[in-house]
């Protein structure tokens, strides 16, 4: 592995741990139901929260680990199969189930720090009276989706570079066969008769 992909990797690895790190701090600092109370029966009173910069910095965190992996990469979609199909494969599946998992958890980030900033927002069910909280377990699926997209990003740029890294040493060439722009080589018919002679 060269210098340059072993920085890719560890600049997107520490910007995925500190999204996940900040997901689960803003699960453990969400509001709660029992946090919220009433100054009347019909507006809630949310404590202050630090969940809502918590969520925003890990979807910003990851979202430029998902842009560093992909400028770095390349695009996927551009170039042709390379010589190992089934690297060529295992890229492409990584690179699919890596954006899905970001969408998924950039998604769940800014919702659930949005929701979790709702202040004075009641609901009426059957005339009762409900507050607004995140239910939990959103920050922690997100810093858990936010891990295993960076974690296959990273499988997917490794896999894509060692395909693209065979197929330019290979020149597209399959091994073993000649080159097509080789001039051929004059043999002068002599050199054969002496070999029998000798």
């Amino acid at each position: 592995m060269d210098r340059r992909s072993i920085m890719v990797c560890a600049v997107v690895g520490v910007l995925g741990l500190v999204s996940a790190l900040l997901g689960f701090i803003a699960e453990a600092k969400r509001i709660k139901g029992s946090q919220v109370t009433f100054s009347s029966p019909s507006e809630c009173v949310y404590p202050r929260s630090p969940a809502l910069a918590l969520g925003l910095t890990a979807a910003v965190s990851l979202m430029i680990a998902q842009v560093i992996i992909n400028v770095a990469t390349g695009c996927i979609c551009c170039t042709r199969g390379p010589q190992s199909a089934s690297n060529w494969t295992l890229a492409l599946v990584c690179f699919v189930v890596s954006w899905f998992t970001f969408v998924m958890a950039f998604l769940l980030l800014l919702s659930g720090a949005a929701l979790n900033d709702e202040h004075g927002q009641e609901n009426i069910y059957f005339g009762n009276y409900y507050c607004y909280v995140v239910k939990p377990g959103v920050f922690a699926g997100a810093a858990t989706l936010s891990l295993a997209s960076v974690i296959l990003g990273i499988i997917y740029y490794l896999t894509f570079n060692s395909t693209k890294l065979v197929d330019d040493q290979t020149g597209g060439i399959v091994m073993g066969q000649p080159h097509p722009h080789q001039d051929p080589v004059f043999v002068h018919p002599d050199t054969y008769a002496r070999r029998q002679l000798a």
